[in-house]
């Protein structure tokens, strides 16, 4: 039992990652993965398994597709605009910083935003074998269709991916300018140099889940998104409430920023950037979301 509890250890980030991906939840992700170690114990004999790691990507692939279709039921009930649970720094579960770098462009806020457009079977099928490499027939066994099937699910979510991505993403470098730069300008009520690095196509989406209070719908356009984030800010210059703690730190995987707000919460904001400009800001108020988020620090 020591050894097999060892090479499910071995296997548990790539689990993890492969369950988060599906669900945009490391909570949920994780109860996946504690089933499926429990499953796995609870074999007869477990030796007689010929590929470990594969056996444990396809329990843990059924178990997330499964908890996916309750989940979205769920937040059909939703209060408001429903948001992934955001990675923040050292919490994206990456085996090693070789695989993490794979891993966090498939992590992004963006991607797993525009996921969750597709059906529960599409994103398995696409995250299984375009993201985490499961041949078709293992992915097939997980999602209960034929090969073929699975082939067209993962056609139809790579084309619709395709579109909702970034189509010139940036650099860390880049991306960490950009949202310092955000941040300079949301800190010191500079509506002119906000506008100068959103897109004119920028969109806002604010999740607080009933529980606080966030953007009420989402917002789209430099203008409107411009003027919500000075809002938020509190800055002086606006109304003479004390600015919020801001910091830069990395969401799923990129620069963006943890804030506590003027009314005392904590907010994550992932930023998306194309081609040079900020595309997207989603913001989790969320207190659920945001349990294992540190306390605002010099880091």
């Amino acid at each position: 039992m020591d050894e097999l509890a060892q090479a499910f250890e071995v296997e548990r980030p790539r689990l993890v990652r492969i369950a988060y991906a599906t669900l945009g939840s490391l909570a949920e992700a994780e109860d996946c993965v504690q089933e499926a170690w429990l499953r796995l114990r609870g074999l007869d004999d477990p030796g007689e398994i010929r590929d470990l790691p594969a056996y444990l990507v396809r329990i843990v692939g059924r178990l997330a597709l499964d908890a996916l279709g309750s989940a979205r039921a769920r937040r059909e009930r939703y209060v408001g605009t429903w948001l992934p649970e955001p990675l923040v720094g050292d919490a994206s579960p990456a085996a090693d910083p070789a695989d993490r770098v794979t891993m966090d462009e498939q992590i992004s806020m963006a991607m797993l935003v525009v996921m969750e457009s597709l059906s529960p079977a599409e994103r398995t099928a696409f995250l299984l074998h375009d993201v985490f490499g499961v041949p078709f027939d293992e992915v097939a066994e997980v999602v209960g269709r034929s090969a073929v099937a699975v082939r067209q699910l993962a056609s139809r979510a790579r084309r619709h991916v395709a579109e909702g991505r970034p189509r010139f993403p940036p650099t860390a470098d880049e991306q960490r300018v950009l949202v310092t730069a955000f941040l300079s300008a949301c800190q010191n009520g500079d509506l002119d140099g906000l506008m100068e690095i959103l897109a004119p196509e920028v969109v806002l989406r604010g999740d607080g889940g009933g529980k606080v209070s966030t953007v009420p719908r989402v917002i789209r356009g430099a203008d409107e998104v411009a003027a919500a984030m000075l809002a938020f800010s509190g800055v002086p210059a606006l109304n003479g409430v004390r600015a919020p703690e801001l910091r830069v730190t990395t969401i799923n995987g990129a620069p963006g920023v943890v804030a506590r707000g003027i009314d005392g919460h904590l907010s994550v904001a992932a930023i998306t950037v194309d081609a040079g400009r900020i595309v997207a800001v989603d913001v989790i108020r969320n207190p659920d979301k945001l349990t294992t988020v540190q306390e605002l620090d010099a880091g």
